[in-house]
């Protein structure tokens, strides 16, 4: 008979951890016992950091990014070309194209792809959103910088058919994103080659 030598926090830490992406249960045990033996250096001032993030970080109401403020500080700085829109899958893409510097522009994030797999259509996407933003008349190029996957290229080419006849330059990056490939995973210079390099559909 085995018994669990972890009492009831332990093992609700644990299994928290565990639903973490990339941390099976052995990992999260692994790493709960890391923080635990570092209470005072990590897992306070970790504990003490999540919980003001969950307290004070929200979808940007106009971009969908991630931030403390809202409109996002992305959304309100001067500095941004207000005339170009890049689309993009998730607020992990929309930060990995601000590590390479790549896009001077504003984002705006879907919050997935259709899939007809997975009962995700347009109505459960923010593509009204992204219309709304178009329709203002400031906008002459959006970039649709989604993922080279299936489900990527399928809500790409839907995104494409409702843009069309709208007087928009309508691109999205360059073969330098493989197929099958996920903005987060790649490199800074590959990213910055592909958004430099976009093309006209």
């Amino acid at each position: 008979m085995r018994n669990d030598p972890t009492g009831a926090e332990i093992s609700r830490l644990i299994t928290l951890l565990a639903k973490l992406p990339g941390l099976g249960p052995r990992s999260a045990r692994r790493a709960a016992l890391y923080l635990i033996e570092r209470k005072e250096s990590l897992l306070r001032p970790l504990s003490g950091a999540m919980a003001e993030a969950a307290e004070k970080i929200s979808p940007c109401q106009m971009c969908s990014n991630l931030d403390s403020v809202d409109p996002c500080a992305i959304c309100t700085d001067p500095r941004r070309d207000r005339t170009r829109i890049c689309v993009v899958e998730q607020v992990s893409d929309l930060w990995a194209l601000e590590r390479a510097g790549a896009f001077p522009g504003l984002y705006h994030v879907l919050g997935g792809t259709l899939s007809a797999l997975d009962g995700v259509g347009p109505e459960e996407l923010n593509i009204a959103g992204l219309l709304a933003r178009i329709s203002t008349g400031q906008v002459s190029e959006v970039v649709l910088a989604l993922n080279a996957t299936v489900d990527g290229q399928t809500t790409l080419h839907y995104l494409n058919d409702r843009l069309a006849n709208r007087g928009l330059r309508v691109s999205g990056l360059a073969h330098g994103v493989p197929v099958g490939g996920e903005l987060d995973y790649l490199d800074d210079g590959t990213l910055a080659a592909a958004m430099r390099d976009r093309r006209d559909f």
